[in-house]
């Protein structure tokens, strides 16, 4: 059975969570048997949660009545791995909208056995930072939140060192997924959280896919009114470690190590390359356009999504982004899982 508190723990120590993709029919209707497959890949890489229904699953899945058939089979998978390899694995489920709606999608998730709601911003720009504090708020009441700084380029907007601060004394708040793309709006959270009264029960997650290592290899020192906080980022919530994941594992793993070694020089030479490869699968030169798409391609060429399809007939690769993804998985044999999916992915089909 899944332990709540377990899944928690997992959480706040520092694992690697992927954002789910969403793997459709030709009809646009889920593909569950790719949607599992999906998860299965995950979940034999060792990744310590699973984050779904946020931006690399679509936001549009709600509009076509996807939003429970994609959290309910996402949690069936999480159960019964934790069932076969009896290792916690914490839910995690994205909910967007209005307070009526995101409290709605919590109470959906609630049910279906999820530990905390991502809560995005996006789609709210004409509202206030107080509403948006109250909202987090009232989906605190109903499951534990991971707050979210969501980049404007994808429907974020720039949110005040006031906000932040105010959102790190609710009781609820678990943690912060810190995806700005960037420095300046990132150590604005991280100086929120060091200042706050529940600075220790919040646990920092990089969702900046254009820093990864550097988020994770940084010590931040914030100089507060109780003296100097140290503050990290303990993992990663990140639409780039739904690909690559058992590399990203890895990573992480590495990445631990030399924190306690303090010996960082061979992540630094890994981190522009890995932000290399987030360009190519991302799309930044073409303002993100094609980002799911690029996800989308780079796991139907390792065999675990049938085609690039989503809901989106207008989202497609951008022009050269076939091509650079191409460049960059030959050019960094050491940071794709190719062989790992290709050992793997006949009994991940297999099992029932």
């Amino acid at each position: 059975m899944h332990n709540h508190e377990k899944a928690l723990e997992v959480f706040r120590k520092g694992t690697v969570i992927p954002a789910t993709p969403l793997a459709l029919t030709a009809d646009k209707k889920l593909d569950e048997q790719t949607q599992r497959l999906l998860m299965r890949y995950y979940l034999s890489s060792g990744v310590g949660a699973i984050a779904t229904a946020v931006h690399s699953t679509q936001f549009a899945i709600r509009k076509v009545g996807l939003f429970e058939p994609v959290i309910s089979l996402v949690s069936q998978e999480i159960s019964s791995y934790e069932e076969k390899a009896h290792r916690p694995v914490m839910k995690i489920c994205g909910a967007c909208g209005p307070i009526e709606q995101a409290v709605k999608e919590a109470e959906t998730a609630k049910r279906l056995g999820y530990d905390a709601m991502l809560l995005s911003p996006g789609g709210l720009s004409d509202r206030s930072e107080n509403y948006l504090v109250e909202r987090t708020k009232a989906v605190a009441e109903v499951l534990p939140v991971i707050g979210f700084y969501l980049q404007v380029s994808v429907g974020g907007r720039i949110l005040s060192y006031d906000y932040w601060s105010r959102i790190a004394e609710i009781d609820s708040l678990i943690g912060i997924k810190c995806a700005s793309f960037s420095r300046y709006t990132t150590f604005d959270v991280m100086r929120a959280v060091a200042s706050s009264s529940r600075c220790g029960q919040i646990t920092m997650y990089t969702g900046n896919d254009d820093n990864i290592i550097g988020d994770l290899l940084s010590e931040f020192v914030i100089m507060t009114s109780k003296g100097p906080v140290t503050k990290r980022f303990e993992g990663g919530l990140l639409g780039h470690w739904c690909i690559w994941t058992a590399k990203a594992v890895e990573l992480l793993e590495k990445v631990k190590a030399a924190r306690a070694s303090k010996d960082f020089s061979e992540l630094l030479a890994l981190g522009p390359q890995i932000t290399d490869m987030n360009a190519a699968a991302f799309d930044p030169l073409h303002g993100f356009a094609g980002c799911i798409c690029g996800i989308h391609e780079v796991l139907r060429r390792q065999g675990l999504m049938k085609s690039i399809r989503t809901l989106d007939d207008a989202e497609q690769l951008s022009a050269g982004q076939a091509e650079e993804i191409t460049r960059v998985s030959k050019s960094y044999p050491h940071l794709v899982d190719d062989d790992f999916i290709a050992s793997h992915i006949a009994e991940w089909k297999d099992q029932a």
